[in-house]
């Protein structure tokens, strides 16, 4: 998949995640997983930009963990979200392209790390 195609996606991503926060309800606990997951699901879109503008391929292999670490944390959120069902505003969907995002950036990750070895 080409970076600006995976880079649309990280976007649209970020979009659906705060459509989903917008949804969820103004009680404690939906301030707080709102909180937690507008902070990871739009962040691992910025973190997938830093690593595209890597200085070498440790630093991109690093950005992209960040960027999985993002991912990983708002699938959790998300599967709480349905757990207690306090929104569906949409997370069904979400979660389901956040597992997909995963997939695509461990796969990443795992190529990068192939080559920085062969490289040497």
């Amino acid at each position: 998949m080409k970076g600006d195609d995976l880079s649309d996606r990280f976007v649209e991503f970020g979009d659906a995640v705060l459509t989903v926060v917008e949804g969820l309800p103004e009680t404690k606990t939906g301030r707080h997983i709102g909180e937690q997951l507008m902070r990871s699901g739009t962040s691992c879109g910025a973190n997938y930009e830093e690593g595209r503008g890597a200085e070498s391929r440790g630093d991109f292999v690093h950005k992209l963990g960040v960027t999985h670490k993002e991912l990983r944390e708002s699938r959790f959120w998300l599967r709480l979200i349905l757990k207690r069902k306090i929104t569906r505003n949409g997370a069904v969907d979400v979660l389901e392209e956040c597992e997909e995002l995963c997939a695509i950036i461990g796969k990443s990750i795992a190529t990068a790390r192939t080559r920085k070895r062969s490289d040497l």
